[in-house]
C-alpha cells in the first residue's frame, strides 16, 4: 500500500516522536544524580563511618550517584556556606547532618526553593519540611541514663559531657537524659559540660573533673557518645579507677566502644551509621525519581519491622537504638567495622 503524502508525513512525525520520547527515557534511565553530603564534620569514628558507609551504597557503587562529601568542621557558617555551594552548582540532592538544628534552616530553606531536596541524616534540621532518617535521641538520652541509674543502684554524684551544644543530638538525648534522672533524687548531675563529640576534649574535661571530685567524688559518667566515653574511661584508667567503681554510659555503638561493652568496660546502645546514611539516600532518591523507585540499600530489609519503605514519602524514618552486650557484640563489630 501507498501511503499519501499527508499520511507518510504523520507516520514520519509519529516515528521520530517515539525516538525521541524512548532517548529521554534512555537518558533518565542513564541520568547521575550530583548529591552533596554536608556533614558536620569527620574527627570521629561515627561521622567517618557513616561517610564509608554512604560511599557503599549501591546507587553510588554503580555510578548512579555521584557523591561529594563537605566536612563541616565543626562550624554552622562553614556548612551554611557548603550548602549555598551546592545550590550554585546545582546539585540534585543534598544530604544534611548539621552541627546545629536551627543554624542551617535558612540555607535549607533557599535550597528548597531551587527545588533541590534536603534530607536530613543522623541529626535534625529545625523544619517541619525536612525529612529525617535517624534515630530518636530522646529515647537515646532515656535508655543511657536508665542504664547509669541501674548501675549507681539509684543514688550517687552524676557527670554528664554533652555533645556540640545546639545540636538536635546534644538536644534531645539531654532531654531523655534529664527525664529520667529526675525521678531519682538522690542521683545528683555534680558538673555538666561539652567536649564536642571528642575522646581528647573529653579526656582532659574527666581529668578536671577528677581533680575537682577526688575521693570517690564522682559516682558515674554519662557521655553523649562514644568517643567522648572513651576519652573518659582512659583518664579513669589513668586514675587507677575501674568501670566498677566509676561506670561510663555512651550512644552509637561505633568499633572502639563496642569492643570496650564486651569487656564490660562501658555501656553503649549503637545507632546503625549505614541505615542513616544509605537511608537517606535512598529517600533523596525517591524524591529525585518518583514513586515508583525502589530503595535499593540493605538497610530496609535489615530494619522491615521497624521501619517500612511504604512508598517512600514519609517525614520521619526513625531507626531502633540496639543495645550492645557480651552476647551480639562480636556480630555488631563486624557490622559497624565494614566486614558485613
Amino acid at each position: 500500500m501507498k501511503l499519501s503524502p499527508t499520511l507518510l508525513g504523520s507516520s514520519l512525525f509519529t516515528l521520530a516522536t517515539a525516538s525521541l520520547l524512548t532517548s529521554s527515557l534512555a537518558l533518565a534511565e542513564g541520568k547521575t544524580y550530583k548529591v552533596g553530603a554536608a556533614v558536620y564534620g569527620l574527627k570521629g569514628q561515627f561521622m567517618q563511618n557513616w561517610v564509608r558507609e554512604l560511599k557503599q551504597h549501591p546507587a553510588v557503587k554503580d555510578g548512579t550517584v555521584q557523591i561529594t562529601v563537605f566536612d563541616g568542621n565543626y562550624d554552622a557558617l562553614t556548612q551554611n556556606n557548603q550548602i549555598e555551594t551546592m545550590v550554585t552548582q546545582r546539585y540534585d540532592a543534598i544530604i544534611f547532618v548539621p552541627i546545629d538544628t536551627k543554624a542551617g534552616v535558612g540555607a535549607v530553606a533557599r535550597a528548597q526553593e531551587s527545588d533541590i531536596p534536603v534530607i536530613a541524616s543522623n541529626t535534625k534540621v529545625a523544619s517541619a519540611s525536612v525529612p529525617y532518617v535517624g534515630n530518636d535521641d530522646v529515647e537515646g538520652g532515656r535508655l543511657q541514663a536508665q542504664a547509669m541509674v541501674d548501675q549507681l543502684k539509684g543514688q550517687g554524684n552524676l557527670v554528664i559531657i554533652q555533645g556540640p551544644i545546639g545540636q538536635s543530638a546534644q538536644i534531645d538525648r539531654e532531654k531523655g537524659e534529664m527525664e529520667v534522672l529526675k525521678q531519682h533524687p538522690q542521683i545528683k548531675v555534680i558538673e555538666m559540660k561539652t567536649a564536642n563529640w571528642s575522646r581528647a576534649e573529653a579526656l582532659s574535661l574527666t581529668e578536671d573533673w577528677l581533680n575537682a571530685h577526688p575521693n570517690g567524688g564522682i559516682s558515674g559518667i554519662i557521655a553523649q557518645n562514644d568517643d567522648m566515653a572513651l576519652g573518659a574511661l582512659q583518664a579513669l584508667k589513668s586514675r587507677g579507677l575501674s568501670p566498677a567503681q566509676v561506670p561510663v554510659t555512651s550512644i552509637d555503638g561505633m568499633p572502639d566502644a563496642i569492643q570496650a561493652a564486651k569487656k564490660g568496660e562501658i555501656t553503649t546502645f549503637l545507632q546503625d551509621a549505614q541505615a542513616q546514611s544509605q537511608g537517606a539516600l535512598d529517600v533523596a532518591l525517591r524524591t529525585l525519581s518518583g514513586k515508583d523507585y525502589t530503595p535499593r540499600s540493605v538497610i530496609w530489609e535489615r530494619y522491615a519491622k521497624d521501619l517500612p519503605w511504604a512508598d517512600g514519602s514519609a517525614r520521619q524514618y526513625i531507626l531502633p537504638w540496639v543495645p550492645v552486650n557480651a552476647s551480639n557484640a562480636d556480630e555488631l563489630y563486624q557490622q559497624v567495622a565494614g566486614n558485613k
